[in-house]
């Protein structure tokens, strides 16, 4: 059988906002209407990036955001795979990534743990993470639901692979996708590129870190809490 570990990630310069791709829809971001998603930022999926400037540019971004989603009362949301995984729960992801996160954990269990300055709070809502999309084996729908919530902005890793799963089941579920373009990572700027053409072209919006940290501050200086 072939290695079914994650890649090394090699270094790449990742999409300037100013050439993010056009969308189909003209859906405004709203703060009242809208939550985060930090989309499985262990240390597990973190590790393969061989280069320590690219994750820490892409672990402040996504601070960045969480910090004015949290100042503007926009719900937050992480999803994080547990290190212990049946075969029952794992399923096909056996078959297409291996053991993932349990061929490492019991020697090195912090690789299960969301990076550091990414950490959940009190009030926050962590979801343990089974397939691709967010919403799959998940109440993810319906903490959205609760809240009155129907835009979903996404952040995290990997673009293509669950950040775009779940963008798409988001749009099939009547919830306005955002994925912020320079606050998710993948293998390759060819794979980041990929998602954020699919969403602009087949999902949502894609948006940028400028204009998300915009939207939010306006809620913030208004003194009001949505």
């Amino acid at each position: 059988m072939a290695d079914k570990a994650l890649p090394r990630v090699a270094s790449y310069e990742p999409p300037d906002p100013a050439g993010f791709p056009a969308g189909r829809v003209g859906w405004t971001l709203d703060p009242g209407r809208a939550a985060l998603l930090v989309h499985d930022m262990q240390k597990y999926f973190l590790a393969p990036y061989a280069d320590d400037a690219q994750v820490a540019a892409l672990v402040s971004a996504v601070a960045d955001v969480v910090a004015d989603a949290r100042r503007a009362g926009v719900p937050v949301f992480y999803t994080a795979q547990p290190g212990v995984q049946s075969p029952e729960d794992r399923g096909l992801l056996t078959d297409m990534w291996g053991e993932g996160i349990g061929a490492v954990v019991d020697t090195r269990p912090e690789l299960e743990e969301i990076v550091d300055a990414l950490a959940p709070r009190p009030g926050d809502v962590r979801l343990v993470k089974w397939r691709y999309s967010a919403f799959q084996r998940t109440d993810l729908s319906g903490e959205l639901a609760a809240r009155g919530r129907d835009q979903l902005l996404i952040t995290g890793i990997y673009a293509s692979i669950g950040c775009l799963a779940t963008a798409v089941e988001a749009f099939m579920r009547d919830v306005q996708p955002f994925m912020v373009g320079d606050a998710v990572a993948d293998f390759s700027r060819d794979d980041h590129d990929h998602a954020l053409d699919y969403v602009a072209r087949r999902a949502g919006v894609v948006t940028s870190v400028a204009q998300v940290r915009s939207a939010l501050g306006e809620v913030v200086a208004a003194g009001g809490r949505r």
